[in-house]
């Protein structure tokens, strides 16, 4: 998936119709779209290894749905720390099936690109939410925990 510049200057002249993009994915609020976008661009970085994705040329910048869930699942972390869970369960995320359906919504919307090889099948199961947001991985994503 790539993100278009920023969702604003995406298409300038586009109006988006926010409310049948939100329809179609489902049963998520805006803030999950928002949160996606966001953490498309965390991921970019982390993949890339560069502090402005955008000026990459697209196709260089493709991240697999895989790498997407994996970032977004940092990017949570990173952004709500051991809350990340409560905020995404609030917004129906509740598996790795929910991000590409959110990802593929924007990519209808023209908001984000796709290559032809990628599908909703990339998303599906990359991780189970109860293992990576369990009590003992939280801490120790926030150096705590105990040493046994």
């Amino acid at each position: 998936m790539v993100l278009e510049q920023e969702i604003c200057m995406a298409h300038p002249t586009q109006q988006i119709d926010w409310r049948a993009m939100v329809h179609a994915a489902g049963p998520y609020p805006l803030p999950a779209f928002n949160f996606v976008q966001e953490g498309l661009t965390f991921t970019s970085k982390q993949v890339f290894d560069v502090a402005d994705p955008t000026s990459m040329q697209e196709m260089d910048r493709h991240v697999s749905g895989q790498e997407l869930c994996m970032g977004l699942k940092n990017f949570a972390l990173d952004q709500y720390g051991m809350m990340a869970p409560v905020v995404l369960e609030r917004w129906n995320i509740k598996r790795t099936d929910d991000f590409g359906r959110i990802v593929f919504a924007m990519i209808d919307a023209e908001l984000m690109s796709s290559s032809n090889d990628d599908t909703l099948d990339d998303f599906h199961a990359v991780f189970d939410f109860h293992d990576v947001f369990s009590h003992n991985e939280l801490l120790g994503c926030i150096g705590g925990g105990s040493n046994n």
